[in-house]
């Protein structure tokens, strides 16, 4: 099943800044064969449901191997079965919207 996910990762116990972990997890889920969609507050990932909570599970496990005792997840996901819409689907959508 497909799945679209909003992913914020915070490690915790780290320090104030975080911006190492989250490149971490940018290169987990690129490895994985993703393609993340960095953005102010998280990331959005899409794919195939195992592949990207498989990911999510590998970003945990490298967090923790790195220092961090604690990690506060925050997920928003969807799913459709009435069509295939990307990331890139959504935001079209709306802009075209906007320009109208």
């Amino acid at each position: 099943m497909k799945v679209i996910v909003d992913l914020c990762v915070i490690p915790m116990g780290v320090g104030v800044s975080v911006s190492e972990y989250v490149a971490e997890c940018e290169r987990i889920i690129k490895a994985a064969g993703l393609t993340p969609h960095l953005h102010a507050y998280g990331t959005n990932i899409e794919g195939e449901w195992d592949q990207v909570f498989s990911a999510v599970k590998a970003c945990h496990e490298r967090i923790h191997d790195m220092g961090a005792p604690r990690i506060s997840t925050t997920i928003k996901l969807g799913t459709r079965t009435d069509k295939a819409q990307s990331i890139a689907d959504k935001i079209q959508s709306v802009q075209e919207k906007l320009t109208s």
